[in-house]
């Protein structure tokens, strides 16, 4: 039914065009933090409407079960009078009209400090869109435009949403899919000094930073972006805007945009620094991988069920190497720190059980149930082999190249032709027939290691950059080795320029 109605959009633009949907979000601190949500939605001419809440969103591969902070659900029409619905399912709703124009009030409740939960309290209020708005069944790509009403005394709302011009604190969406990838961030914030990027500007804003060099702290920012931007040779949005949550969990990236806990107070020794930065490396270079560098089954979302993929390795797993690389060409980190985050992954894979039981893509899959870090002994996560087997195919692709190609020409070859040719997301055939091009080899080993639980060797793969790994204790070190040939010379220098 949803591919009927879909098609019927298609071939009457005229009726989409004729459709508007307004958002009105204020948030409410009474008896308990809440988000009173207007909707006014008007020109669909259909006796019923359905409307959903997604199960998840996008960048968390968890269910969060959004629905069950929805209360106090109201259906009018345009002159007030009350309109009948039902709930339908966990995250759904049926509304009965009879006229032109429905208005939908309710209220969500918003206490969970995370970036993929909705929050709010005396001094600032975090809204991730997909716990938020309900979207009618059929019309992901019904445009939006969204009003926040900001509570007293608060005087910022950042988002990476289009403002409209002279409308206080209202925004656009084209369709559902960007505004779900839009979180918003209000409160009694701070923003940061900008700076720019190939013409377009960058923002930082925060909620209650601690005390540190705003300046020195954006400036490293800037080569952070600089060199993950250098990468893929490309800037496809036209600003970012970071979201600092202060307190609170985790990351998740968006197209023009991330949240992040962030409250600056590991900026004050070496060892936090270099962790916090790596953190903003992850989810800013994530809007290149996996927002738009994407495995097919990433997009358009399944919102209802959520989205399997077996390449999450690549997703997640790669965003951590180039986190390591990004911060190393950036110049703010140094080799002995790539070394331990990868030594600090090797450990943390085979120290657990499930390494013997579990591939990386079955772990990739099976995210849903088993979580992203695992869910018991039986299981690994694909935060800690994926980026050592990113390493391991950059160096496998540097050798058999003799140091022309790299990792790098696989995820901008991604970028081109899958992103901006087809406009869509790779399969694993294709991805493992493009790695194979750029390395003019077969990559027939490198690929049983993500599809079987065999044993990597890391000495071979590091050691085409003249490194030796070395396993005592269940720990790992990677070392130069003190005699090294040409090539291997080569490939360590430019690996670790």
């Amino acid at each position: 039914m949803r591919i009927l109605y879909l098609c019927l959009f298609c071939m009457i633009p005229g009726l989409l065009r004729a459709q508007e949907m307004t958002y009105t979000v204020t948030p409410v601190l009474a008896d308990s933090p809440y988000f009173r949500v207007e909707l006014t939605y008007s020109g669909f001419n259909a006796d019923s409407l359905q409307f959903s809440m997604p199960v998840w969103t996008p960048g968390y591969y968890q269910f969060m079960d959004y629905a069950l902070a929805v209360r106090n659900m109201r259906a009018s029409d345009a002159n007030g009078q009350a309109l009948s619905w039902k709930q339908q399912d966990a995250n759904s709703w049926t509304v009965y009209k009879t006229a032109a124009s429905i208005h939908l009030q309710y209220e969500v409740r918003s206490t969970r400090p995370f970036v993929a939960a909705n929050f709010l309290d005396t001094n600032r209020a975090y809204i991730s869109p997909a716990g938020m708005f309900l979207h009618p069944e059929s019309g992901i790509k019904q445009r939006v435009t969204l009003t926040i009403q900001p509570a007293s005394g608060w005087t910022t709302v950042a988002t990476g949403l289009e403002p409209l011009k002279d409308r206080a604190y209202t925004y656009t969406a084209p369709d559902f899919d960007v505004l779900y990838d839009s979180p918003i961030l209000m409160g009694k914030l701070e923003t940061f000094p900008s700076f720019e990027v190939q013409g377009k500007p960058h923002y930082f804003i925060s909620y209650h930073p601690r005390e540190f060099d705003r300046q020195a702290f954006m400036n490293d920012l800037q080569k952070i972006v600089s060199t993950a931007a250098g990468i893929i040779g490309d800037i496809p949005y036209d600003h970012y805007t970071f979201l600092g949550l202060g307190p609170g969990g985790g990351g998740i990236e968006h197209l023009n945009s991330t949240s992040v806990s962030f409250t600056g107070s590991n900026l004050s020794n070496p060892k936090g620094k270099i962790g916090t930065y790596s953190f903003l490396a992850h989810e800013y270079f994530h809007h290149y991988n996996v927002k738009r560098i994407r495995p097919i089954e990433l997009g358009p979302f399944d919102y209802d069920n959520g989205s399997k993929t077996r390449l999450l390795w690549i997703s997640e797993g790669f965003t951590v190497y180039y986190e390591y690389i990004i911060l190393r060409r950036a110049g703010l980190n140094t080799s002995e720190d790539v070394f331990h985050g990868l030594q600090e992954n090797m450990k943390a894979y085979e120290s657990k059980p499930g390494h013997l039981l579990q591939s990386v893509a079955d772990a990739s899959y099976y995210t849903w149930r088993d979580g992203p870090f695992g869910g018991g002994d039986s299981t690994i996560s694909y935060y800690d082999k994926g980026p050592v087997l990113g390493a391991m195919l950059d160096l496998k692709i540097r050798h058999e190249t003799k140091n022309k190609r790299s990792l790098d020409d696989v995820m901008r070859a991604l970028y081109r032709e899958y992103y901006q040719q087809k406009g869509r997301g790779f399969t694993e055939a294709e991805f493992k027939a493009l790695a194979e091009r750029i390395a003019g080899v077969s990559l027939e080993e490198f690929f049983v290691y993500v599809n079987t639980v065999k044993a990597p060797d890391y000495r071979k793969y590091f050691g085409y950059a003249g490194l030796d790994v070395a396993v005592e204790d269940g720990s790992f070190a990677i070392s130069r080795r003190k005699v090294m040939n040409a090539l291997q010379e080569s490939i360590l220098k430019d690996w670790l320029r």
